[in-house]
């Protein structure tokens, strides 16, 4: 029986995954995805408990009106009729509390920086340095505005090598602006003195513009993608995890799944943490100094999850806000200590079952966790933990409800049922290091070293996903167009999505 060959083999099916394998089945390739775990998606896995459907990472969606980047894309990828989406409230799609004083983040820079000086009116000039500086940042990424290529090096950008607290530090001295501009760290991870500014600005850009829940669950992407992945020709095997990528002495050759099957390809694409990955290889092709680098690079912060059910009877109005609520006098200490001692800050969403809903059905609290505060079960896995484990959960979960019923204690009092997840959680089931959030930490004081590019040793492995350009959807979806220029022309998949969408090329 002859041996099957595949054009594109991809390891993982996290977003990523799944946007290489819609671009390269859709420019004629024959691509196989395989996935390690019994649902697709990575971070756009869902999960149901007493009826309702949670989201586990992708959470809200920016740049979703007529004319933004995230509808272009949406229209490309064939996402705007199977994705429904709920708007945000544009007078405050993100509500930031400092110790219990609340700045509404609205939709739009002009009415952002009304807001900004209907609190700050000594700052005008911070303010406007800042509005300018973010739109200047979004505007010089050619690939935000789907633009042609020419000579561009991400490495070389200006503004990798400034963090986030010290450029907001050097434009106002208030403390309560600083904590303000901070406030949607959560978004990222960030960590004070080493967060590139880039990555802050895309993401305030990105969600200025515009900002959606997800309705029914995140998944329903996965379940787009995969629809057409499959239309074009492509096939995704779930439950086929990848345990080994052989190499000859010039390039990737095949892999070795858990049940010791054998799939050949030409090409291959890691959806998998790049640090995951290294353990998969043995070949002098990646040498030494390589691996010790990405190995070295620290990753972003995790997270301590609550998925709450409310009572049937509760009728606890939906909040169409996300809440930040920070109990701590900096945003940049909002990260418990390695034993989870004190909990100083959390992220609330209520979640959107139905569009334009009147009560609230269930809700995600989330807190930054560090792996180290549950390291000692880092040999377990999900359904086959030891009680001491989930008696912790429990203390931790206690923990988060003390500090969030000293602001709101018509949510705990609303409670009928939750869940929770630690780092551990999300390693098992995004496959990623240590569990973290946003995958690899880039460190404004030496981009280059915490920059992972998506071409590797081996010529034809190349790696996708959130730890390539940068995270969440957008991020990752242009990630996946970079790393698939390597087998389509950049310029020709940016003509392709710009004269299919009409996309103007206009933030």
């Amino acid at each position: 029986m002859a041996m099957k060959k595949h054009d594109v083999i991809i390891i993982g099916s996290g977003l990523g995954g799944l946007m290489c394998a819609f671009l390269l089945s859709k420019f004629g390739y024959n691509v196989l995805v395989l996935e390690k775990n019994n649902q697709i998606g990575g971070c756009l896995q869902t999960f149901k408990r007493k009826g309702i459907t949670f989201d586990t990472g992708m959470h809200y969606i920016g740049s979703l009106k007529e004319g933004q980047i995230m509808n272009t894309f949406f229209k490309y990828f064939n996402l705007t009729d199977n994705v429904k989406l709920q708007e945000l409230n544009p007078s405050a799609y993100d509500t930031i509390s400092i110790n219990g004083t609340d700045f509404d983040f609205p939709v739009g820079y002009d009415n952002l920086k009304e807001n900004l000086l209907n609190s700050f009116g000594s700052e005008k000039k911070a303010i406007d340095t800042y509005i300018k500086d973010i739109k200047q940042i979004a505007n010089s990424s050619p690939f935000v505005n789907l633009k042609k290529l020419d000579g561009y090096e991400f490495t070389n950008n200006p503004y990798n090598n400034i963090s986030v607290s010290e450029y907001i530090s050097k434009i106002t001295s208030n403390p309560n602006l600083q904590n303000v501009l901070a406030g949607n760290l959560f978004l990222y991870g960030g960590e004070k003195n080493i967060t590139p500014l880039y990555i802050h600005a895309q993401i305030r850009n990105f969600y200025t513009q515009g900002a959606y829940r997800i309705v029914g669950g995140s998944d329903s992407i996965a379940k787009s993608l995969e629809s057409s992945i499959l239309k074009n020709g492509g096939k995704i095997l779930a439950n086929c995890e990848v345990t080994e990528i052989k190499c000859d002495s010039s390039k990737a050759e095949y892999v070795v799944t858990k049940g010791n099957e054998k799939f050949y390809a030409d090409h291959f694409i890691s959806d998998i943490h790049p640090q995951t990955l290294l353990k998969l290889i043995d070949t002098p092709l990646l040498r030494k100094a390589y691996r010790n680098r990405i190995n070295k690079i620290n990753n972003t912060v995790s997270n301590f999850g609550i998925y709450i059910k409310f009572k049937d009877d509760a009728k606890l109005a939906y909040k169409n806000t996300n809440l930040y609520r920070f109990a701590c006098d900096s945003v940049w200490d909002y990260i418990p200590d390695d034993n989870f001692t004190t909990p100083k800050s959390y992220l609330l969403m209520h979640q959107a079952e139905s569009i334009n809903q009147k009560y609230a059905k269930s809700a995600v609290i989330l807190t930054p966790m560090k792996f180290e505060s549950v390291e000692k079960w880092e040999n377990s896995f999900t359904g086959k933990r030891d009680k001491s484990y989930y008696d912790f959960k429990q203390e931790c979960a206690e923990k988060v409800f003390s500090l969030v019923s000293q602001f709101d204690n018509e949510i705990i009092n609303a409670i009928d049922y939750y869940e929770t997840s630690s780092p551990l959680t999300y390693r098992d089931y995004t496959y990623t290091a240590m569990g973290s959030t946003y995958g690899i930490m880039h460190n404004a004081d030496n981009i280059a070293e915490s920059y992972i590019p998506h071409k590797t040793k081996i010529p034809n492995l190349l790696l996708t996903g959130q730890n390539i350009n940068t995270h969440g959807m957008l991020g990752v979806t242009i990630g996946s167009i970079i790393t698939c220029s390597s087998l389509i022309d950049y310029n020709t998949l940016i003509k392709d999505i710009t004269n299919s969408t009409n996309h103007t090329n206009e933030i």
